[in-house]
């Protein structure tokens, strides 16, 4: 059941850029790394609405950036099929590595390990180590399409969620190269996918081509809740750290707020 709430926006502002490809939350500071069309990566101030710092890394579109707030690092991954990792302090750069052979979409980074996943349109998922001077540990294979979406599991980090245009979700384990869970129900690609904790109880939401998002109860296997109401694909979905409610955003143009309390997510 989609809700109405009442929000008052505490903070907005408004600058123009080249389009707008990600955007990741510092864990401690008041900053929005964003990476840009154009290759830029930009951290905002959003107590101050200013713009704090700014990089450019390529001249290719920058699809993926997360701050590695340990290290003092960005990590972003670009259509030139690099990524790259500097400080955000000083903008020098630590290190590039070109191992996918097509464009890479998402990035995630491991809460406490030094390990970042990658996920490509190579249909393919990699680990890799800045411990080892950015090995790459694994390869994980079993998408047959683009892999839009990769997310660590914040009760279980040794395990991680991939969304794929070929209309599924995959769970792996950092210690294995095959999925060890697939979940099926979208009618078309699925663009993205996150975890989130309910009543105690761990779930993934994923949003997809279908114009739904799905709520699915990771232990039973099963899709819980459809969330239907956006006119066009889901392209981004999350869940609120302390309230009872998910996000999700479509390329119908709308920000749509659900209560999870309200859905209930019971098992059929």
């Amino acid at each position: 059941m989609e809700q109405n709430l009442s929000l008052d926006f505490e903070h907005e502002f408004v600058q123009n850029s080249e389009r707008v490809k990600s955007v990741d939350l510092h864990p401690t500071e008041p900053w929005v790394l964003v990476g840009l069309y154009s290759g830029s990566i930009s951290i905002w101030n959003y107590q101050t609405k200013t713009e704090e710092k700014s990089f450019k890394l390529s001249e290719s579109p920058v699809r993926s950036a997360k701050f590695i707030a340990r290290e003092n690092w960005v990590i972003a991954a670009s259509d030139d099929k690099y990524i790259r990792v500097c400080s955000y302090e000083t903008g020098q750069k630590i290190s590039e590595f070109e191992e996918h052979t097509d464009y890479i979409r998402s990035l995630a980074v491991h809460p406490f390990l030094p390990y970042v996943v990658s996920a490509s349109d190579d249909n393919v998922l990699k680990l890799w180590d800045w411990k080892k001077s950015w090995a790459c540990l694994k390869t994980f294979q079993g998408h047959s399409h683009y892999v839009m979406s990769v997310a660590f599991n914040p009760k279980d980090p040794s395990t991680f969620a991939s969304a794929s245009l070929d209309g599924t979700l995959k769970i792996w384990s950092v210690d294995s190269s095959a999925p060890i869970l697939t979940l099926d129900g979208h009618l078309k690609g699925v663009n993205c996918a996150d975890y989130f904790i309910s009543n105690d109880k761990e779930y993934l939401i994923s949003g997809s081509d279908d114009y739904t998002a799905k709520v699915w109860d990771y232990h039973s296997k099963n899709s819980v809740q459809t969330l239907e109401g956006h006119g066009n694909n889901v392209i981004a979905v999350c869940s609120h750290s302390e309230l009872p409610i998910i996000i999700t955003a479509s390329e119908d143009s709308t920000v749509k707020i659900w209560d999870n309390v309200t859905t209930g997510f019971k098992t059929p």
